[in-house]
């Protein structure tokens, strides 16, 4: 017959048991899952483009926004300056040679908008931007 004390033990196991779940999702993410969606838009090109979708792993807090990858066109980002709620950056491409000049307005901590405007022999080029944050993640870049 099982004592007063070992009951009490088995229910608190129990009770552990049942809170592991819990616990884990307690565990804070190294960064933030951010779900980004872009739209370009070309001087001259009547056509629309299709709006790009991507998730991107960013760092808590980001001071470079989360607005996907451009290693296709091999581009650098560089001139970062955050002002308030604010991040603006300029972009030099390299395929194909265009320079760039982004903003991204954050609404709190969870969501942004933003342009990027390119100039390129092309003609100009225009991507809006907007990202919202829908989770958290392990490997932020």
């Amino acid at each position: 017959m099982p004592t007063p004390s070992s009951r009490r033990a088995s229910v608190a196991a129990l009770f552990l048991l049942a809170l592991l779940p819990v616990l884990a999702a307690e565990i804070p993410a190294k960064g933030d899952l951010w779900e980004v969606t872009s739209k370009m838009s070309m001087e001259g090109l009547p056509m629309e483009m299709p709006v790009q979708t991507a998730k991107v792993c960013a760092a808590k807090g980001w001071t470079r926004p989360p607005v996907g990858d451009n290693e296709h066109q091999k581009c650098t980002r560089s001139e970062y300056i955050t002002t308030d709620n604010k991040v603006t950056w300029t972009e030099s491409c390299k395929s194909p040679p265009m320079t760039g000049k982004g903003e991204i307005t954050r609404q709190g901590n969870d969501a942004y908008t933003g342009t990027i405007v390119y100039a390129s022999a092309q003609g100009n080029m225009t991507i809006k931007l907007s990202g919202r944050k829908i989770g958290g993640c392990d490997n932020p870049s």
